[in-house]
């Protein structure tokens, strides 16, 4: 089994580390600091700090004053409270100021599991990727994860990054790089394309080992930032293997799959097959039932690049 690792662990000390080294860093929370992982700064810093409860919509106005005075806010709850609950606020006070705010959220998708549909962020993407001047990411990993944070700290402008809630396998090393905007090569393949992000990375590259058995040879592209997305890399991929399939654990539309199929449609037309979630919500339940049941799976990703190799021929 491959070693597995906590996103949110990996983000709360990482605002640690880079607490240390600027003290324009201020933290901010709505009363879920034990669940973000929020509380290692806050524990850390307490006067660079500050918990508003359960006021979502106020936390946002709260970080863009303080990004507007020169500080760098990172704001944190869950997924399907920001931007589901505070959307607004983000659009108005955030995105259409510009203002430097990090929206850093957890507990995005089904993963959630037994919390049910009213905490499973599935439209969240599709949200914010809608918003002007956002840098929108989805880490494939704790590592991935840690590289992202510091990346969007020296970034200049509102940043959105969407972790999970379960410990997700390690398929980076500590050697890796993060380039905001730059897609990254998991796995050569001249066949098909799987482009993925998020909790579906490692199981892309599961399906790209049971597709390597029946002699289907297929690339894994993590497209870890969604906005500005790594246009390049998609066009060069349905240019050389001729087909694509996204996976993302978010609804069909809005997200990945969607942004990648605009690109597609405008510069190198190709089949397009995406494993998301289809136009439902969900229910409570265990995170790897609720994968199987809504088809995110590497065994749903096997099929999907097989229709697409199909639908190519």
């Amino acid at each position: 089994m491959p070693e597995e690792a906590s996103m949110r662990e990996a983000y709360g000390k990482t605002l640690v580390e880079l607490g240390k080294t600027n003290p324009d860093i201020v933290v901010l929370d709505a009363d879920l600091c034990a669940s973000t992982m929020t509380k290692y700064f806050m524990q850390e810093f307490p006067e660079r700090s500050f918990d508003v409860g359960i006021a979502e919509q106020n936390m946002i106005g709260i970080a863009a004053g303080l990004a507007a005075s020169g500080k760098i806010p990172f704001a944190s709850t869950f997924a399907v409270f920001a931007p589901g609950r505070c959307f607004d606020q983000i659009r108005m006070s955030i995105a259409q100021s510009r203002l430097n705010v990090k929206l850093v959220v957890t507990h995005g998708g089904l993963s959630v599991g037994e919390d049910g549909t009213s905490h499973q962020a599935i439209e969240d993407l599709s949200l914010i990727c809608s918003l002007p001047g956002f840098t929108v990411i989805v880490p494939a990993d704790a590592v991935e994860t840690m590289a992202a944070v510091k990346a969007v700290a020296d970034l200049k402008g509102p940043c959105y990054i969407r972790l999970g809630r379960p410990k997700l396998p390690v398929v980076f090393d500590d050697n890796y790089k993060f380039k905001p905007g730059k897609a990254v090569a998991m796995r050569a393949g001249t066949d098909a394309t799987i482009i993925a992000i998020g909790i579906m990375v490692a199981p892309a590259l599961d399906a790209a080992g049971i597709l390597a058995a029946e002699n289907i040879n297929c690339r894994v592209l993590n497209m870890s930032t969604l906005k500005p997305v790594d246009e390049a890399a998609i066009i060069k991929a349905a240019e050389e293997t001729g087909s694509i399939v996204t996976a993302e654990e978010h609804l069909e539309h809005g997200g990945l799959g969607s942004i990648i199929a605009r690109i597609l449609a405008r510069n190198r037309p190709a089949p397009v097959e995406f494993v998301a979630i289809r136009d439902t919500y969900a229910s409570s339940g265990k995170p790897s039932e609720l994968l199987e049941r809504f088809g995110l799976t590497a065994k749903d990703i096997a099929a999907a690049v097989r229709q697409a190799i199909k639908r190519k021929k």
